[in-house]
Parts: C-alpha cells; sequence; structure tokens
C-alpha cells in the first residue's frame, strides 16, 4: 500500500498495472484517458493525480517518463515558431488569437524568435487584454505566457524550454498578493508538491516586474480599487516570508513587508482605473524601458 497526498491509501500493485496497461495500448495517455480506465479504483481525477505525482517521486522520474500527460491550460502567443514532435507547424504570431501551450513541451524543436523578452502573465484575463491592444508588437517583440493562474506543468515547461533555447530575460506580472507572488514563485522555485522535479520545471532567473506592492503608492492606485486583507492573505504572507528563497532577497522581503503594513492587494485590473490603457501603453513601456523590476 501507498500513502497518497489526498489521504487513505492505493494499492501500489493495482495502480502501477492500470497505468502500464494503459500505455502499453497507447505510446502516451492523458490523465482522464486512465482514471476512465478504471473510475472505481480511483474515485476521482484529482486523486489519480496524485497517486502519480507519487509514483514519479517514488521512482525519481518525471510524470511525461511514464508516458502520462496532462492537458495544458496554458496560452502563448507572440513572436514564436516552432514544429511539434508529429511535424506541425506551430505559429504563435497572430496578434488577435492564442495558442494553447503544447501537452508535449518536451517533443518541440525548431524554435524561432527574435523576441526580446519572456512575459509571464498570471491571469487570462490580464493576458486576453495585452493580446487585445497588441502588446508583442507595440512594444518590442516578445512572447507572452499565462497558466491561468496556478501553472499546469506543461506552462512550466514552456517557460523553462523557452528560457533555455532562446536566453532573453523572464519577466512575471502578477497580482499585487500573496497568492500572486506564491504563483510567480512556482515558476521560480518550483511548488512543494513537485519538488522532486524542480531541477527541470523552474526557472531561476525570473524577475519581479509586477504588480508590486510600492506601485501601489508609487502609481496612486485609487482607493476605492484596494482590497482589504483577510485572513487567508495574512496566514499566506507569513507563510511566503518564513521561506529561505524569501529572506534571501531584500528587494522582495522589502516588497513583501510593504504589502503587510498596507494591509491591501491590488489586481493588476485596478491599474485600468488610472487610464482604459494604462497598463499596456504607460505602465509596462516604463517597467521595461528603465528598469523597474526586481
Amino acid at each position: 500500500l501507498i500513502p497518497s497526498k489526498t489521504g487513505g491509501t492505493f494499492d501500489f500493485y493495482d495502480v502501477i498495472c492500470q497505468v502500464h496497461l494503459c500505455t502499453e495500448m497507447f505510446s502516451f495517455l492523458s490523465v482522464r484517458d486512465i482514471y476512465y480506465n478504471d473510475p472505481q479504483l480511483f474515485g476521482s481525477q484529482k486523486t489519480l493525480d496524485s497517486i502519480l505525482d507519487d509514483i514519479s517521486c517514488m521512482l525519481k522520474v518525471p510524470r511525461r517518463s511514464l508516458h502520462v500527460f496532462a492537458t495544458s491550460k496554458g496560452l502563448i502567443s507572440g513572436d514564436l515558431c516552432y514544429l511539434e514532435e508529429d511535424g506541425t507547424k506551430v505559429d504563435c504570431s497572430s496578434s488577435s488569437t492564442a495558442v494553447p501551450v503544447s501537452s508535449n513541451v518536451n517533443g518541440i524543436r525548431n524554435i524561432v524568435s527574435a523576441a526580446k523578452f519572456i512575459l509571464i502573465v498570471e491571469k487570462d484575463a490580464t493576458f486576453q487584454r495585452l493580446l487585445s491592444d497588441d502588446f508583442c508588437t507595440r512594444l518590442s517583440p516578445c512572447i507572452i505566457i499565462t497558466g491561468k493562474g496556478v501553472p499546469d506543468v506543461n506552462s512550466r515547461l514552456m517557460v523553462r524550454k523557452l528560457g533555455d533555447t532562446l536566453h532573453v530575460p523572464v519577466f512575471a506580472l502578477v497580482d499585487a498578493d500573496p497568492y500572486g507572488i506564491e504563483i510567480m514563485c512556482i515558476y521560480k522555485y518550483g511548488s512543494r508538491a513537485m519538488a522532486f522535479e524542480a531541477h527541470s520545471l523552474t526557472v531561476p532567473s525570473v524577475l519581479w516586474l509586477g504588480l508590486l506592492p510600492s506601485d501601489i503608492q508609487r502609481y496612486r492606485v485609487p482607493e476605492e480599487t484596494l482590497i482589504p486583507f483577510s485572513q487567508a492573505d495574512e496566514s499566506k504572507l507569513n507563510s511566503l516570508r518564513s521561506r529561505d528563497y524569501i529572506s534571501c532577497q531584500p528587494a522582495w522581503e522589502r516588497e513583501i513587508e510593504t504589502m503587510q503594513r498596507l494591509k491591501q492587494k491590488a489586481e493588476i485590473q485596478s491599474l485600468a482605473s488610472i487610464a482604459p490603457h494604462f497598463l499596456t501603453r504607460v505602465y509596462l513601456p516604463n517597467k521595461l524601458r528603465y528598469g523597474g523590476w526586481i
């Protein structure tokens, strides 16, 4: 029997047999495919996800080595073309639509891009705003990517692969709140649940572009758009402050202290209350040109 992150135990042999049976029939399978092969055994897809993480950790191999993949939820756009493993050409340069992040990032090849930087965007709503304002060509050739909140493995792999291939700065645009910082840290340092894969998923060079807590006062974000801290926010912020990778970065610590002092948080969308296109035509261009990141 093996323990699961969701509690309880599962028969290791049964789980291995199901995974092996499925991957014997197909080269690669999604988590959903495996789940529906025996729903009674797994109970839920979330449970299966946790089991697969446990098995990967125990065997010390990434999940993709088990020939299991998860459907991507991320989107990408900008100055980027590449070939999928099956030879399909993907062009991400359309100014009006985004491309789903590949479900087989490791199979991507022939990456072509003149991008000057990569911008990780926390939320899909902000990503769509950048897309509608033609941000990728208005300022400079670049690539924007979103994991739509907490990023899936494929979105993290894509950022890592592009960073390793293009050797350009990687910036993060997240809400000025504890959960935005947490999401940025997942890209930069990894998640606790997948710590055993951190070496292949993380991008240590990620820079915090915004929204910085100090920007709330610097740009005079209207008070009515700010959100008071909740008890959950306080707990998350205290958790962040206790982590070694935060305490070794004075600039990050100062921003977190500012947030704790203000006891308020701001979403990226709050910049629109200053002016409708403030984010894309003032805030981001100034940050990128004059070095307003930490």
